[in-house]
């Protein structure tokens, strides 16, 4: 459905998207993940022909995206991070312009099933203005698939929606691929990612670190662990100590818990509990979890700044 190859952009001496590589499958969520600035926001441009590379290729359909673009794009549906602007349309008078401009026959029944789907069928007559920043967000998500499009591109689909609209919003994805099509969704919302995306990319200043299902990246993270701490309450020396035990990589306390992300095979908990109660700290609890996405994310991003500040030292 999408492909890009050694695909490039460069802004004088910036380099915003590196010699990226990608795939998305038709039948399958892509989630497409990076910090603030890492050439998210980029990429999709470049994907969609908004902006030209400075070198490599985009592939849509296993066609270049400079042949017949406008034709592509009609089997493309797409959310942009930010909501719809104002307009002095109604909601339906909305999607049915966008409707006829992709040339669809007779839309009605399926703007209706839409409509209804995301909860806006009462407010279909409303201007779109008068609509709230969750209801707009669905409606972007109705105009991006009211064509019937083979490929979804969702930035940040869900932003601004309870978890009512979350639901929503993840069963009209999920519906999507079940009938075939292809769907790549960036987010900040790493457990929505975890929970729906077939597989994974983490793109950093522009180069993508990994791709692979979300348990592939615990695989290539070997045996990295989670172990949480309840104290009655943490001492203020207390993480710099758990910081000096071997194969600790990172800690991270608030309130009276500490994370403890640990690398290798050792089992380091009686020292971890030897070194809670020098500081003077109560352990009510310790256990154990799969590291989420959310951490492996962390620790993939961690490990590359740590490598490029090495290698600029």
């Amino acid at each position: 459905m999408l492909q890009t190859e050694g695909l490039t952009k460069a802004y004088d001496t910036t380099v915003a998207v590196q010699d990226l590589n990608i795939n998305v499958r038709a039948g399958e969520i892509y989630g497409f993940l990076g910090p603030n600035g890492a050439g998210k926001t980029t990429t999709i441009r470049l994907l969609l022909g908004l902006l030209q590379p400075t070198a490599g290729s985009v592939f849509l359909f296993g066609q270049r995206n400079t042949n017949d673009m406008v034709a592509l794009k009609r089997r493309i549906g797409v959310v942009a991070e930010e909501p719809l602007s104002m307009t002095r349309m109604t909601g339906w008078e909305f999607i049915r312009f966008f409707a006829d401009l992709n040339a669809v026959p007779q839309p009605e029944a399926r703007m209706e099933a839409l409509f209804q789907a995301l909860d806006l069928w009462d407010a279909r007559h409303a201007l779109v203005g008068a609509y709230s920043r969750g209801m707009r967000q669905k409606l972007s998500l109705l105009r991006a698939l009211v064509h019937g499009p083979e490929l979804l591109i969702l930035d940040e689909p869900v932003s601004g929606l309870d978890p009512y609209g979350i639901l929503q919003v993840r069963q009209l994805v999920e519906e999507h691929r079940q009938n075939g099509g292809a769907v790549l969704i960036s987010s900040h919302i790493l457990s929505e990612i975890e929970r729906s995306a077939d597989r994974v990319g983490i793109l950093h200043q522009g180069r993508l670190l990994v791709e692979d299902t979300v348990e592939g990246i615990r695989q290539r993270l070997g045996s990295a662990r989670v172990l949480k701490l309840g104290l009655v309450m943490v001492p203020s020396t207390l993480p710099d100590a758990l910081r000096q035990i071997h194969n600790v990589e990172r800690v991270e306390a608030y309130d009276s818990q500490i994370t403890v992300h640990i690398v290798g095979q050792n089992d380091i908990r009686p020292e971890i509990f030897r070194t809670v109660v020098a500081q003077g700290g109560v352990l009510l609890e310790m256990t154990g979890e799969e590291m989420s996405l959310e951490e492996a994310f962390v620790t993939i991003t961690h490990q590359n700044v740590e490598q490029l500040a090495g290698a600029t030292a």
